[in-house]
């Protein structure tokens, strides 16, 4: 079983500079035993993008492996929460695949563009005003993401075709200057970003559970035409092999902000509930949530701390004893507390389930960019179509008239006095006229 330790990425930083560039690599593998890692070797000897031999096989992807899928013994082991180190900027270098990543690409000899990019990036760090990550993602020539192609976060935009040869120039420009990279012209990206760490010659886990989780999101993408609005990519090494599966997902709310949050220990099961929770209804599904790009470890946990004090709060005012018996979210085993059928399961009282609100059928799986809420539960649409919450997090006992609900104390006494007042004007006026 894997320590509690938890391996950083490898930080390039510098006493008199504010703004160190992280990059999602390490030299080594803390929390892990070694028999998890595959030593390395020396990349493809072809410079070229298209003429790639499968360097690395790491053992094919049975999800039942008992030592390295979703049924090891330390899967679900590990606190998630503020498991993502700061960071401000997220770049994705579209290189070759999975199959074709040695485990230190970044420094691989042969495969020089990812090793030029980390390098000038290394050499610049006192020069970037944002704390940056270099993650490597599949690269295909003639699709949406080719073999060079670069894609930032949070600024949602893509260079075409970077080479070897404008890599200084690149950092210089765009990643330093904050301005545009001249002979390239950006092009602003749309709707979701899904990323999946795939890297199996680093190490096995992420081989083994990273590809099935690529291959359901793209089945539900297929299955509810969301094509063109969620992208999905396997990607290199991004720190935590112990908590694979592993995915980053990015995209704007409706303020326009572009978030970035993290998800540890998804499996295939979790993506119909991913894609429907926090893609196309903007809630974090808070029991797999590792973090979020631009906080720190302690807001992170602040920031989940704040969304279940405000559902806490919507559900006292309905049901005292189902809020009192909230699972402890910081658990490794919270998920399982929360069954297919609702809240029901979660604090062992039907009573709570005397009327649950069902969610509205998903006809047309349009982006929703809103506001991140919280979302419970590990199934997809089982769990939605059962669950007691409501979209903002309030759950619903019975039905009552608008005017009921917000009636309170103070307005019967006040109500209560004017009728008073009014009879005894009545009774005065009454006994005038017969005088």
């Amino acid at each position: 079983m894997s320590s509690n330790k938890e391996e950083g990425p490898l930080s390039f930083s510098n006493p008199s500079s504010s703004s160190p560039i992280t990059l999602s690599v390490s030299e080594g593998d803390n929390n892990s035993s070694n028999s998890y890692l595959i030593e390395p070797q020396i990349g493809s000897g072809s410079n070229s993008f298209q003429s790639d031999n499968i360097l690395y096989d790491v053992g094919g992807s049975n999800i039942n492996d008992p030592d390295f899928g979703f049924l090891r013994p330390d899967f679900r082991q590990n606190v998630l929460l503020g498991s993502v180190q700061f960071y401000d900027r997220h770049v994705f270098l579209c290189y070759k695949n999975p199959k074709n990543w040695p485990p230190r690409i970044e420094a691989a000899e042969f495969d020089r563009l990812p090793r030029l990019l980390s390098a000038a990036l290394a050499a610049r760090k006192s020069d970037l005003n944002k704390e940056t990550r270099l993650t490597i993602c599949e690269g295909r020539d003639g699709t949406e993401t080719s073999n060079g192609d670069v894609l930032i976060f949070p600024d949602m935009i893509r260079y075409r075709r970077l080479t070897h040869f404008d890599v200084e120039t690149f950092v210089e420009e765009v990643l330093i200057k904050d301005g545009e990279w001249l002979p390239g012209n950006p092009e602003k990206l749309k709707g979701s970003y899904i990323f999946v760490c795939c890297h199996g010659s680093r190490d096995r886990r992420c081989g083994v559970c990273g590809p099935p989780l690529v291959a359901r999101f793209k089945e539900e993408v297929d299955l509810h035409g969301l094509q063109g609005k969620v992208s999905i990519s396997p990607c290199s090494h991004v720190g935590g092999h112990k908590y694979a599966g592993n995915v980053i997902i990015f995209g704007s709310r409706v303020d326009g902000e572009v978030t970035g949050h993290w998800y540890g220990y998804v499996t295939p099961e979790d993506v119909p509930n991913l894609l429907e929770q926090h893609v196309l209804k903007g809630e974090i599904v808070e029991w797999l949530w590792r973090g979020q790009m631009g906080l720190s470890e302690d807001d992170q946990q602040r920031a989940q701390e704040l969304r279940l004090h405000n559902r806490e709060g919507n559900i006292t005012g309905t049901s005292g004893k189902f809020s009192s018996e909230l699972p402890d979210i910081n658990s490794p085993t919270w998920g399982s507390h929360l069954g297919s059928n609702g809240c029901c399961q979660a604090n062992g009282d039907a009573a709570c389930c005397q009327n649950p609100t069902s969610a509205e059928k998903e006809d047309n799986f349009n982006i929703h960019d809103g506001e991140v809420k919280v979302a419970n539960g590990k199934k997809g649409k089982k769990l939605l179509k059962n669950n007691s919450y409501n979209g903002s997090g309030k759950r619903k006992v019975c039905a009552m008239p608008s005017w009921f609900e917000s009636w309170e104390r103070e307005d019967t006494y006040a109500t209560l006095a004017i009728v008073c007042a009014a009879v005894s004007v009545g009774v005065a006026y009454s006994c005038y006229k017969q005088l």
